[in-house]
């Protein structure tokens, strides 16, 4: 979640001020009220700034909203666009906050604040992943939007942020890849497991779920009767995570079997034992 207001528009409030203000426009929502017209730019914004600092955040990006749409080519309407987009998200609108910060970026796109838009855009999606059960698209959209903010704003304070939130997005992909290789495993469909934990080896090595899924490869090969595999993911596994307790669970499986951990045959994984070796891998 974001917690402070952009840059550009950020400012501490005259709590006294914007009272007054809220007292002046307090008649406008009202059907006898003096119509929103009547006020300049800087005093509806005011009114929304209030409204947003008092946690009536619908009304608040309502107030911006209403100083686009009146003063749309004022100064004003910049400054309450990105701050209607910010509202909207600390309101978990987070279509029409996806909506708002993207006419930001349209239409200022060199503005100063055009990193915070990309940055809350960004958030919209990456807010909205949940547990690992559920259907990871927006997952795949919010690495997307935060790719752009990284891609686009490097030297920003965003881009730092978006690093970070964009590797606990690829590992949560990761993990939905495990979740999904375990049940397999637990059902004996051991070559629908070994496909996706294939995929977490392969695609997301560097995430905190490649010590586990070789460890499952090594008992998914076994259960195959596939040693050759099964040695050379415990190989790998015992070169890159040797103080692992994924890798003592393999030594353990592997020892048992009367079976080294070293790589042997010429399938998939031999391949990335060789990379391992020379150092092109993790």
């Amino acid at each position: 979640m974001v917690t402070s207001p952009p840059s550009a528009t950020r400012r501490r409030a005259r709590p006294l001020l914007l009272l007054a203000f809220g007292l002046i426009l307090a008649g406008c929502a009202q059907d006898d009220g003096p119509p929103l017209e009547n006020f300049t730019p800087k005093e509806i914004f005011d009114r929304a700034e209030f409204e947003l600092e008092s946690g009536n955040l619908e009304d608040s990006a309502r107030y911006f909203s209403e100083v686009e749409r009146l003063y749309p080519y004022s100064e004003w309407a910049k400054r309450a666009l990105i701050m209607q987009a910010f509202a909207l998200h600390r309101d978990r609108e987070y279509e029409d906050a996806r909506a708002a910060a993207q006419r930001f970026i349209d239409f200022y796109p060199a503005d100063e604040d055009a990193a915070y838009a990309q940055y809350l855009l960004a958030l919209t999606y990456y807010d909205q992943i949940g547990d690992v059960g559920r259907d990871q698209g927006v997952t795949f959209q919010a690495l997307q939007a935060l790719r752009g903010v990284i891609e686009r704003y490097p030297d920003s304070e965003y881009a730092r942020a978006a690093i970070l939130k964009f590797d606990l997005a690829f590992d949560h992909l990761a993990g939905k890849e495990m979740e999904i290789g375990r049940f397999y495993l637990k059902q004996g469909h051991y070559a629908a497991a070994v496909n996706r934990f294939r995929v977490v080896v392969e695609d997301f090595q560097t995430t905190s779920h490649t010590p586990e899924a070789l460890h499952r490869l090594v008992e998914s090969y076994l259960a195959m009767g596939l040693t050759d595999e099964a040695q050379t993911a415990g190989a790998i596994l015992g070169f890159n995570y040797q103080g692992s307790a994924w890798y003592q669970d393999s030594f353990t499986l592997l020892t048992g079997e009367g079976l080294l951990l070293e790589p042997a045959g010429q399938g998939w994984l031999r391949g990335i034992w060789r990379q391992s070796v020379q150092g092109r891998w993790l």
